[in-house]
């Protein structure tokens, strides 16, 4: 399989276990078991569930240990941080006003353009969309704008604690 593509065959040799098993389960969405991740980072099984046992361990992943087999998912505590510390180093104060303007007029547009008050109503008329392509549309809307609501969300706590995330934030 690895001799079949380049680009994975490439990706092996430049990057260690751990770092195809961490760029594996970082953005995943719902949660996956070790050997999901072992598949797709191109580790062994054991050595896929060693590393995220680690992530586990500092904070970084959280494990149900009620599914068979166990699975892992980002923190949203750690995922929270990590996107205040993205806000904070790629704006300042101005910025972020303006990036929370920004939000609210395109949340504005979609409940307009789809007179729709939520994400959830999009979701719902989804549902009963005969047009596949249509419908593909409005979940794609619906996820944007849970995206667009959550980080209007953070960005409204870092404005509230500017000065005192700033003054903790890395140079």
């Amino acid at each position: 399989m690895v001799g079949s593509n380049p680009n994975l065959e490439t990706w092996i040799e430049r990057t260690s276990p751990f770092e195809r098993v961490w760029s594996v389960i970082q953005p995943v969405s719902e949660p996956r078991s070790a050997n999901w991740v072992a598949s797709e980072a191109a580790v062994a099984d054991e050595t896929a569930r060693t590393h995220l046992d680690q992530l586990v361990e500092v904070g970084v992943l959280v494990a149900d240990t009620d599914t068979d087999p166990k699975t892992y998912a980002p923190d949203p505590i750690y995922q929270r941080f990590q996107t205040i510390r993205e806000l904070l180093a790629e704006h300042d104060r101005d910025g972020l006003e303006q990036l929370k303007a920004n939000l609210q007029g395109q949340i504005a547009t979609w409940q307009a353009d789809y007179e729709a008050e939520s994400p959830a109503a999009l979701r719902e008329r989804a549902t009963a969309e005969a047009n596949p392509e249509k419908m593909t549309s409005l979940r794609r809307t619906a996820a944007d704008w849970d995206l667009a609501e959550y980080r209007l969300k953070v960005i409204g706590q870092v404005l509230r604690n500017y000065d005192t995330y700033r003054s903790a934030a890395p140079s």
